[in-house]
């Protein structure tokens, strides 16, 4: 690991742009009937939001608490309207946290 001076560090902050971050978390209604069709839903959503730029990346969660975290590129208002409207969340199968946060330009999954 390479050392890193406090220039650097100031640096990068400054280029640092806006996103908010939405964990979304299993919810009661995770196992009601007709779950797999909810989720599908869900699915197809969430993947068209990533490819009309909404979601910068999309990373579903193997967990049996958490089940998904997402780094979007509008204002957390905007993405708790977005994530309101999600078919899990409206059916109480997955509850949505939104919290504003701070990303740098390029970088990327490796």
């Amino acid at each position: 690991m390479s050392t890193i001076t406090d220039e650097q560090v100031q640096e990068l902050a400054a280029t640092a742009q806006p996103y908010s971050v939405a964990l979304l978390s299993w919810g009661p209604r995770r196992e009601q009937a007709g779950a797999d069709e909810i989720e599908r839903a869900h699915q197809r959503r969430m993947v068209s939001l990533r490819a009309a730029g909404v979601i910068a990346v999309l990373c579903p969660v193997a967990s049996d608490t958490v089940c998904g975290v997402a780094i979007m590129t509008v204002p957390a208002d905007e993405a708790r309207a977005v994530m309101a409207d999600d078919p899990c969340v409206q059916a109480g199968m997955m509850t949505c946290d939104v919290h504003p946060c701070h990303g740098f330009p390029g970088d990327s999954l490796p």
